[in-house]
């Protein structure tokens, strides 16, 4: 039964994993180096220039535990109505594995030889219902600090005419049958998730140098350095002694190179190669060196002293205050005389409103007057019936008479009734006083 399981594991390995996959891997095993940043530099002639280069991916330290640096796990997404997380497994290179639930012991595993051929498959006997969902492959290296992911859909079905594999644009999609056997592929190839022999001689730095109108395959070698502290120089003595890089660069990962002494003979494109073959880390860090003219001294920073001339050396200055008047700007006294102006308009509405509502005042006082005159009691010295006033009138608008006497009767009218004066009443008045 062993030996049918694992025939029917590697016919779907071999038939069934979709080729983007190997495509990826073939990407990845290219050893051409990848250029990750350019720089223009430029100092003066005589100066000393710093090229920097570093990579923390590049630091020495030996991967001794290897039970522990590299691990692969599987997580289950489960979607509605749970929409939860869960870990399947875990291996580590040492080989030992850990499922995390007690249900899918014995029915749950990976090959033994995962680090050593690069397949890292997930292998699920006696399928149910509840193993529906998103499956993830999580591949770590901790040292060479690569972290991989690819998921993988499982779908259950009850019918063997629904059962399928295809690509949904995102990820692998198997429909399998209830109770049969499944391969969710992971498969890597690469050598980082294999043993190396010599990890020493694996990682190695190396800088080149262009002349100006050489081609990058006709640079010329000066620096090889590899983790293991072997150091190999190129071209002639003068220029190995003034070109190098720190003893401590695998330690703190600078691998910046130093020039003193810029000469034109210097000018050109430098390149700074980083290879951990383990690793399968390949960059280059591309630098062009431009050598200007030499810094002149600045003479008039120097300070002009005579021969001879220090008699006032321990004489203490006394500080000097000089008081500056600034004269006034013309907008600052434009600015000030507009305040003064808007002030005296502001009064002289105070002042005219303050006379518009005295006068107002007044007139109502004078109007109340001839009021209250016209108002008060009238003397009795004559009394007049209406029906003389009547006649009166009547007669005035009278224009022409017939003769004279009529004429006369008028005017006799006209002429007020004589004043009746009591005799006694007035003794009697005269005799009081």
């Amino acid at each position: 039964m062993k030996a049918t399981v694992d025939f029917f594991v590697r016919t779907l390995l071999l038939y069934h994993v979709p080729n983007v996959f190997f495509t990826a891997v073939l990407g990845q095993s290219s050893m051409e180096s990848v250029v990750v940043a350019v720089y223009n530099i430029s100092a003066p002639l005589g100066s000393q220039a710093v090229l920097q280069c570093h990579s923390r991916r590049m630091v020495w330290t030996q991967d001794r535990l290897k039970d522990r640096q590299r691990v692969v796990h599987w997580d289950l997404f489960r979607s509605a109505p749970d929409y939860t997380m869960e870990r399947v497994l875990d291996m580590f290179s040492a080989g030992e594995q850990r499922i995390y639930n007690n249900y899918n012991k014995g029915r749950i595993s990976m090959p033994k030889t995962a680090f050593r051929d690069g397949n890292f498959s997930l292998v699920i006997r006696d399928v149910q219902m509840s193993d529906k969902g998103i499956y993830s492959c999580n591949l770590h290296h901790h040292y060479c600090q690569l972290y991989e992911s690819l998921k993988v859909q499982l779908n259950i079905t009850k019918s063997p005419r629904k059962q399928r594999q295809f690509w949904d644009g995102e990820k692998a999609v198997y429909v399998v049958l209830v109770g049969s056997t499944v391969v969710l592929p992971c498969v890597n190839r690469r050598q980082v998730w294999t043993e190396g022999h010599s990890e020493e001689e694996q990682q190695v730095v190396h800088w080149d140098k262009q002349a100006p109108g050489v081609r990058h395959d006709r640079a010329d070698r000066l620096i090889d350095m590899y983790a293991s502290g072997e150091r190999r120089q190129y071209g002639p003595l003068f220029l190995r002694q003034k070109m190098n890089i720190s003893d401590e660069a695998f330690y703190l990962g600078d691998f910046s190179l130093i020039i003193s002494n810029l000469q034109p003979l210097d000018e050109g494109i430098y390149s700074c190669h980083l290879h951990h073959h383990y690793c399968g880390l390949n960059e280059r860090r591309v630098f062009q060196v431009t050598v200007g003219p030499p810094l002149l001294p600045n003479l008039s920073a120097a300070p002009h002293i005579l021969p001879n001339d220090d008699t006032g050396t321990n004489a203490v200055e006394v500080p000097r205050v000089i008081n500056v008047i600034l004269p006034e700007q013309r907008s600052h006294f434009l600015q000030q005389l507009g305040y003064i102006l808007a002030i005296l308009i502001f009064v002289a509405l105070i002042i005219i409103a303050i006379i518009l509502l005295a006068r107002r005042h007044k007139k109502k006082d004078m109007q109340y007057e001839l009021r209250r005159a016209e108002r008060g009691p009238m003397t009795n010295d004559f009394e007049m019936e209406v029906t003389e006033l009547k006649m009166c009138n009547q007669e005035e608008m009278r224009l022409d008479y017939k003769n004279n006497i009529l004429k006369e009767k008028a005017e006799m009218s006209k002429i007020p009734p004589a004043k009746v004066i009591d005799v006694d009443k007035e003794v009697e008045r005269a005799a009081w006083k």
